[in-house]
This record gives structure tokens, C-alpha cells and sequence, in this order.
């Protein structure tokens, strides 16, 4: 019987939920087969059931994998007002918009997503929540209790901003881009100082 150093089952379920995410995010969850998933992996498909026992917990899986690290791979901190503007100028960027395997999950599996299960959904709820709270956190809103629904509706703003582009030709796509951050970064800034696009009309025309 093989025996395998401590970490190799770990290791191993790393590589694949790295793989399906990749996969996923690039050619979509339907027309994704764990086969596919699995030659990516550089893994057999007998393999595969000894860390999921469905292609529809892999999903879940992955869907949660991919929410939770996704400020960590753009190697920015959320915890700081700094960290928040780069993460929005690093979202929408041309990088970004071109890199749909190591991007955004939401802004390339939405669809996916509201279309699978109901674990699936809660999951993916789940870690939306925890992420659009740490934006939330560094917001100077008036009203505390709107916090996370204005920090929801920035991250909304952003994922449809970058899913137009990446359907767009270049050109159009690089104009949205450009116009779309620098219209979420005033709202950012004016949110993290508790200032609302109203308060500052208002100042602008005085």
C-alpha cells in the first residue's frame, strides 16, 4: 500500500480546486467535466472522489475558495482605506478585464452561481458577505447600519462594470474601464470620508 508524507491529501484537493477555478472561470461550470478539471490538476479522474462526491460539491467548494482569497491573490489588504482603493483600481483594470481564469469569481461565474444549488448560492452569499463587510468596515457612512449595503452596491458596480468590458471591443471596453474607476473611486473616497455623491453636488455647486 503507498504511503504518502503528511499534506499530500491537502495538497492534493489544493490543486484541484485551484484547476476548477481556473477552469470555471474560464470556459463556465457546465461546460467544464471533472475530467477536464482533473487533466488540468495533472491528476487521475479516480482521484477525484476521494476529495468530492460531486461535481456539484466541487462547485460549492470552489465557489467559497475563490470569494475567501480573492483580495489575498491580488495581494492586497482590505483592512486599510489604501487597500480598498488599490483593490478597486486593481478590478478594473485591462490586467484584470483579460485575465478571466485568474480574476474575479463573481464578475465570471454570477450566472453559474445563481443557477446551482441552493448550497451553492449560500456559499457563495456567505463569503460575499464577509469580503463586502470588510469594505463596509472602513466606510464613514451616516447611517452605520447602511454600511453594508452601500459597500455591497460599490462591489456590484465594479463586477458589472467588468463584465460589460470583457464583452465590449477593446476600444469601448478600455473607455468603460477607465471611466467606470474613476467614477467607483469617487464614490470610494466620498464614502470612507462619510461624504454621499449628494453632500458633494452640493458643494460642488455652491
Amino acid at each position: 500500500m503507498t504511503r504518502y508524507a503528511d499534506g499530500h491529501k491537502d495538497a492534493t484537493r489544493r490543486r484541484i480546486l485551484d484547476a476548477a477555478g481556473r477552469r470555471f472561470k474560464r470556459d463556465g461550470v457546465d461546460a467544464s467535466g471533472i475530467a477536464a478539471v482533473m487533466a488540468d490538476a495533472g491528476l487521475t479522474n479516480g482521484a477525484f472522489y476521494a476529495h468530492f462526491d460531486s461535481k456539484d460539491e466541487l462547485v460549492t467548494h470552489v465557489v467559497t475558495d475563490q470569494v475567501r482569497h480573492q483580495s489575498e491573490r491580488a495581494g492586497i489588504d482590505l483592512s486599510a482605506p489604501d487597500g480598498l482603493l488599490a483593490f478597486i483600481d486593481d478590478y478594473l483594470s485591462r490586467d484584470h478585464r483579460d485575465s478571466i481564469s485568474s480574476g474575479c469569481p463573481s464578475a465570471a461565474l454570477l450566472l453559474d452561481v445563481s443557477r446551482g444549488s441552493a448550497s451553492t448560492r449560500r456559499a457563495y452569499g456567505e463569503e460575499v458577505v464577509v469580503m463586502v463587510d470588510a469594505m463596509a468596515a472602513l466606510l464613514d457612512a451616516k447611517d452605520p447600519g447602511g454600511r453594508r449595503l452601500a459597500a455591497m452596491s460599490l462591489f456590484a458596480s465594479m463586477v458589472g462594470i467588468l463584465q460589460l468590458a470583457r464583452a465590449l471591443p477593446d476600444d469601448l471596453a478600455d473607455e468603460l474601464l477607465t471611466r467606470g474607476r474613476h467614477d467607483v473611486l469617487r464614490r470610494a473616497e466620498q464614502l470612507l470620508s462619510g461624504r454621499t455623491p449628494h453632500d458633494q453636488s452640493r458643494e460642488e455647486s455652491s
